[in-house]
């Protein structure tokens, strides 16, 4: 799946687009669009008390330092995900915030349990961090945005990448023939229930991937 961020995106059709600063500065509209479906899913559908304004949901982990893959359909952009490599740093003066899931583990974000992993989660440079997924499509937008986030990481050299999700992301990641191990209990506050899970990144794909892993186990 081509990722070229130099390429023209048809209006027809599903598209997956990743959008990196500052290469992808043509695009950014998408990476707004993706922020105002986190506000319409995230604020107004499930009513979670995140921080937003008025047409967008944003954090002190959207920064230029951080990469979207982004799927759109016919040139609305109807699913996305958050991508940060764990050993990025952002923040200014004695406040420094890694990403998501260690910050939580550290105690460091008051809406999430400092429970969610049994060990600190890692700061290294090919174990990357995925967040804030949301689809408003067909189980076929959510297979192709992890498809594309598979392709994306190996081709950045990553190792495996963590997600913060649902205790069924685990059981639809597996359909898609894409292992995932747990690595913390499940945990939960007002928004609900979740859980910490790891998969590991292939150049060859998911198939070969989860044919690889069975050999293993």
């Amino acid at each position: 799946m081509p990722t070229d961020l130099n390429d023209d995106i048809p209006e027809r059709g599903l598209q997956i687009v990743v959008v990196r600063y500052p290469d992808g500065l043509s695009k950014w509209h998408y990476v707004n669009d993706y922020l105002k479906l986190r506000k319409t899913v995230f604020i107004d559908r499930l009513d979670w008390p995140l921080f937003h304004s008025s047409e967008v949901e944003f954090e002190q982990y959207d920064t230029f330092d951080t990469t979207y893959i982004i799927a759109v359909e016919d040139g609305v952009v109807v699913g996305g995900a958050r991508l940060r490599r764990t050993d990025q740093r952002s923040g200014a003066g004695t406040l420094k915030y890694s990403y998501m899931i260690r910050d939580a583990c550290l105690g460091l974000l008051p809406g999430l349990p400092d429970t969610l992993c049994t060990q600190t989660p890692p700061l290294d440079s090919d174990v990357w961090e995925l967040t804030r997924m949301v689809v408003a499509g067909s189980s076929d937008v959510t297979r192709k945005l992890l498809d594309a986030t598979n392709a994306f990481l190996a081709d950045q050299g990553a190792r495996s990448v963590l997600f913060l999700g649902s205790p069924a992301f685990q059981r639809m990641a597996r359909s898609f023939d894409w292992p995932a191990k747990t690595l913390g209990p499940v945990t939960g506050n007002e928004d609900g229930r979740f859980q910490v899970f790891e998969c590991p990144v292939s150049e060859s794909g998911f198939e070969k991937l989860s044919a690889a892993q069975q050999a293993v186990e």
